[in-house]
């Protein structure tokens, strides 16, 4: 950089949606940021409750760094939309596993994060993303898990399940579906689903069948594995990424499970996991 010269810096800002404590601290944050001479993107519906002009948070991709302002869900919504920017995770009071900053640090920590932009030492960590693949298709990328399941869950329903890692066959038999998760989605769905809990730097996936009849233990298997899953049955299937963008399969068909080329990239302070975990209880 050239002495003298400012670097031009656009940040993003994404706020939990109808909340006024979320709405009032990107308000705070945006105008710490323009006072430091940074151009601030919020998103539309945040934009609309200070009464100016937002953007979608699909634009905010091209943004220098996004600020997540919520819990994990926002964080995952900002993720899906983001691509590559950076991405900080400010909490509203409760630490979770993507947002380590507090309320009471927000301001000054993305003030920080901003100088460290401006100086190209911005520290990031990489967290993984799945993408299932069939046919002619793919998933989106998901943050947490990708779930392949029946077309209805329980009894009556469910799927015959052919489960391979590697190429090697690893399960077989009626399930409600399978779940695939990252680490960070360990603490999701599949803790639900009596999966393991993953430390998030652990380079690993969790595959998880859901409610099979004779199924295996869940498995922790390598970032790199690839999961295939044959789903057989006379009903329909789904594929779902992050709770969210079911597709709908026609059965008997093949889906590929692996890591999506490009990962969630966090800015700021890590969380604590084991202090995360607690708020569990």
């Amino acid at each position: 950089m050239v002495a003298g010269v400012i670097w031009a810096m656009l940040v993003g800002i994404i706020a939990k949606r109808d909340n006024r404590r979320a709405s009032f601290l990107a308000a705070e944050i945006r105008d710490s940021l323009r006072e430091a001479d940074v151009e601030v993107w919020l998103d539309e519906a945040t934009a609309d409750a200070h009464d100016e002009s937002g953007h979608p948070v699909e634009e905010m991709a091209d943004c220098d760094l996004a600020v997540s302002i919520g819990g994990d869900g926002t964080f995952l919504f900002a993720a899906r939309n983001v691509g590559d920017t950076p991405i900080l995770g400010v909490n509203l009071g409760e630490v979770g596993f993507l947002n380590a900053v507090g309320p009471e640090e927000a301001v000054s920590e993305v003030l920080s994060e901003v100088r460290a932009l401006r100086e190209g030492e911005l520290p990031v960590r990489e967290a993984p993303r799945l993408l299932a693949t069939g046919d002619g298709w793919e998933s989106e990328a998901a943050a947490n898990e990708v779930v392949l399941q029946g077309r209805q869950r329980g009894h009556g329903g469910g799927v015959d399940v052919e489960l391979r890692v590697d190429g090697s066959l690893f399960s077989s038999g009626r399930a409600d579906g399978v779940l695939v998760a990252t680490p960070t989605g360990s603490t999701a769905y599949n803790l639900s689903e009596g999966g393991p809990l993953v430390h998030p730097g652990s380079p690993s996936m969790v595959v998880n069948e859901m409610c099979a009849a004779e199924g295996m233990p869940p498995l922790v298997t390598d970032l790199d594995s690839e999961i295939t899953i044959r789903l057989s049955g006379p009903d329909t299937g789904y594929v779902v990424s992050d709770g969210r963008a079911a597709r709908e399969l026609d059965l008997p068909t093949m889906v590929t499970v692996t890591t999506a080329d490009d990962p969630v990239r966090i800015a700021g302070p890590e969380a604590d996991f084991f202090e995360a975990l607690n708020k569990l209880d």
